[in-house]
């Protein structure tokens, strides 16, 4: 592999005279970004699964200036099979992108994760630009592919699905594409259907998942075994925190028996807690559809004398739903999230705020994320901690249980007469086609994935960072949660809009929240020097 370096105008050396034999990452058709410095040669920090070489200069003086370019790499198939023939990319005599200007992704794009910088900051880190490459390492004819969904059910998989059958089938002439149903365990019990693009045609129209789905399942040396059999030599896997975690297994294994198969992560959770990328597909559509929910809770509590209405929405560990419905709506007038601790006697808690709110508007709105309050609600029903196959923890109603609470407190406490609604709308959220947004979103992911694998990219998730698509190491993706930070802006125009009380008391409750939340970048820093 040649690195496209500038020094000043000398000649380009090769990346392995600068770096020691056991490092040099085997890419041939994709050279490093280049950076100009005074006088010294630098090359970029580069992190390829979680290990960082450093910069070294060519003439073995320290480098003067490290502007702190870091980039986290994906695995190329070329890593492990380094004689791997590469191919013209069939666009070039593609009659849809032969108007466009620049029809291939530069080997030196890359996406930066963080866009709001400060003079004199590091450059930081940075992942490579999503898209079609202008060489492939799959003939069209010789790819079979195969595409398996696994987890929870969320508003766009069968987009997904579809895009990836179009995509492979019209961008790249793709004939063999295969369906495995029933999520992981599919693999090896020999559930497959033959996808074409006459097949999928209309099935982003429905919700729920074309293939069918499942929780668990994973046995990575069966599914390979599987993949090697069929002679499949590129998965999409679409599906969680879980699933990409599988979908890192089975490259791992990939890579360990020396195969030509490409392994592609289409990262999916509705409750939009997969870290690094800006948001997860089918976010938009709950968001829109939960409106239908608040909009009808707030419809029955004006209609009568001191109405509370309880909506419950998805949010295991983040609730992020919950907050931007609350947001877009305006008729909520309490937002209880996972992440924010709340009580609901005494001062400052959750009854006196009712009681004040009942006062003042005879009625009032309440969204509660599934996740928030689990200790509480565990202590008061004496529940023990069980998990489901996926190996999530199993959630107690915290929507029925906080209805009950609020109806014993104001009628037997307060001895006020209260009109208790109580509506749950997580399964019909789930269940519904993705809109518009979602759509188009969808299409943008599956395209991405189908590049990225045809271009020799491997053990890879897709995702917009900054607005920009981009490939990101599986294990960047499942290594944390993304959640709701309290001490961002956004929490705090929600506490701005609603009015509610913070259920933080005294200093030390805050400084726990900056704590955790200084804690976790901290952990997240040392994790991506690793």
């Amino acid at each position: 592999m040649e690195a496209s370096i500038s020094l000043l105008g000398s000649t380009k050396p090769s990346l392995s005279s600068l770096i020691p034999s056991s490092n040099v990452l085997h890419r041939r058709d994709f050279p490093l970004p280049a950076l100009k410095l005074k006088k010294v040669l630098v090359l970029p920090r580069i992190v390829h699964q979680k290990r960082l070489i450093k910069a070294q200069c060519s003439d073995g003086f320290k480098p003067e200036e490290d502007d702190g370019f870091v980039l986290e790499d994906v695995p190329h198939l070329t890593k492990f099979l380094p004689d791997l023939p590469s191919y013209p990319n069939p666009l070039k005599e593609s009659q849809a992108y032969a108007i466009v200007k620049r029809t291939f992704v530069s080997s030196e794009d890359v996406v930066a994760q963080n866009i709001v910088v400060q003079k004199g900051s590091k450059r930081g880190v940075h992942f490579r630009r999503a898209g079609p490459r202008e060489r492939v390492y799959f003939r069209s004819d010789e790819v079979k592919a195969c595409i398996v969904t696994c987890g929870g059910l969320c508003p766009g998989i069968n987009t997904v699905i579809r895009e990836i059958v179009c995509g492979l089938n019209n961008m790249y002439g793709v004939n063999n594409i295969l369906g495995i149903q029933g999520g992981y365990r599919g693999f090896y019990s020999k559930n497959t259907m033959t996808l074409t693009p006459k097949v999928v045609n209309d099935i982003h129209k429905r919700g729920g998942t074309f293939l069918q789905t499942s929780r668990g399942g994973h046995d990575t040396v069966k599914i390979v075994d599987n993949i090697q059999d069929r002679g499949i030599n590129q998965v999409y896997i679409i599906g969680g925190d879980g699933t990409q975690k599988g979908a890192e297994k089975i490259y791992q294994e990939v890579e360990r028996r020396g195969l030509q198969v490409a392994v592609s992560g289409i990262p999916k959770t509705i409750d939009n807690d997969i870290a690094v990328i800006d948001k997860s597909f089918g976010f938009d559509t709950a968001v829109e559809e939960a409106q239908r929910a608040i909009n009808a809770a707030h419809v029955e509590v004006e209609s009568v004398e001191n109405g509370v209405g309880i909506v419950k929405l998805m949010g295991r560990y983040s609730g992020f739903i919950a907050m931007i419905a609350t947001l877009a709506n305006r008729d909520v007038d309490c937002c209880l999230i996972p992440e924010s601790p709340f009580f609901l006697e005494g001062k400052g808690g959750l009854f006196e705020f009712i009681e004040q709110r009942l006062k003042e508007n005879r009625h009032m709105v309440i969204v509660i994320a599934e996740g928030a309050g689990q200790d509480y609600v565990a202590q008061s029903m004496h529940a023990s901690e069980t998990k489901d196959a996926s190996g999530n923890r199993l959630l107690l109603d915290v929507g029925l249980w906080l209805t009950q609470q609020i109806k014993d407190h104001f009628t037997n406490v307060r001895k006020m007469m209260i009109n208790m609604k109580y509506i749950d709308p997580t399964y019909m959220i789930r269940a519904i086609q993705s809109n518009a947004s979602d759509n188009v979103y969808c299409t943008l992911l599956a395209q991405s994935a189908v590049h990225g694998a045809m271009a020799g990219y491997s053990g890879f998730t897709v995702g917009p960072v900054n607005s920009r698509h981009a490939y990101i190491p599986i294990s960047r993706v499942t290594e944390m949660t993304n959640t709701v930070k309290l001490t961002d802006r956004m929490w705090a125009r929600l506490l701005a809009s609603t009015n509610q009380p913070s259920f933080l008391t005294g200093e030390g409750a805050l400084q726990n929240v900056i704590d955790m939340e200084t804690q976790e970048k901290i952990d997240n820093m040392k994790i991506s020097s690793i």
